[in-house]
C-alpha cells in the first residue's frame, strides 16, 4: 500500500516493515503489499535450504507456489547486504525473513555482530529499490531456555528497533490481520 503524498499521488515508502508471530500472516501481508506496488518484485529469500528437513521444504513449497510467476526470486541466505546493492529503482525487494538473517550471524561476537548490523543498516539506506522486510516477533511470553535463543531474541529484536527508526511504513499482523503501527503507535522513548 502506497503512501499518499501532499497532492494525492501515491508513493511507494524506501522500508515498509511487516512484522508478526509464526503463522499470523506476515509473509502474506508482506506479498500483498509487494504485488501492490506496480514494480517489479525481487523476492530476497534469507532462509537456508535445508534439503534434509521435510517440513522447511513444505513450508518453502508454500511460499513459491503463493509467489505470482513474474517474480524473481533469489537465495541469499547470510548474504543480504549484497543483494541489496543489486536491485534497480524500477524493483521492489521483498526480504523474507530477518529472523532467518540474523540466526544465519548467530555465531558472530558482539562486536562483529554490531558491525553486520551497521552494515545492513547502511546497505538498506542506500538501495535504489523499495524494500518490504518481513521481521519475526519473538519473546511473546516465553524466555528462551538456552544461550542461543535468548542471542536471537534480544538480536532480533534490537535490530528491528533499529530499522524501526529508519522506516516509513510498519504492519503488525496478527490471527491474519494487519495493523498499521505508525499510525496507531507512539514511539517508545529510548534507553539512556
Amino acid at each position: 500500500m502506497a503512501a499518499e503524498s501532499l497532492f494525492g499521488e501515491s508513493r511507494q515508502p524506501r522500508l515498509t516493515l511487516v512484522s508478526g508471530p509464526s503463522r499470523g500472516g506476515k509473509s502474506r501481508w508482506a506479498e500483498h503489499l509487494a504485488a501492490g506496488s506496480g514494480l517489479a518484485v525481487v523476492y530476497l529469500a534469507t532462509g537456508p535450504s535445508l534439503p534434509d528437513d521435510p517440513a522447511w521444504q513444505e513450508r518453502l513449497q508454500r511460499h513459491r507456489q503463493r509467489r505470482p510467476p513474474q517474480w524473481s526470486c533469489r537465495e541469499v541466505g547470510g548474504e543480504l547486504t549484497a543483494a541489496l546493492a543489486d536491485l534497480e529503482p524500477v524493483q521492489l525487494g521483498l526480504v523474507d525473513s530477518l529472523g532467518t538473517w540474523v540466526a544465519a550471524h548467530l555465531e558472530l561476537e558482539p562486536q562483529d555482530w554490531a558491525l553486520r548490523c551497521a552494515d545492513l543498516i547502511t546497505a538498506i539506506r542506500r538501495c535504489r529499490a523499495p524494500l518490504v522486510v518481513v521481521c519475526e516477533e519473538t519473546g511473546w511470553g516465553v524466555v528462551p531456555a538456552t544461550a542461543a535463543g535468548s542471542r536471537f531474541r534480544d538480536r532480533l529484536g534490537r535490530l528491528q528497533q533499529d530499522l524501526q527508526d529508519q522506516s516509513e511504513a510498519a504492519w503488525l499482523v496478527l490471527q491474519g490481520r494487519a495493523i498499521d503501527l505508525l499510525a496507531l503507535s507512539q514511539p517508545v522513548p529510548p534507553d539512556h
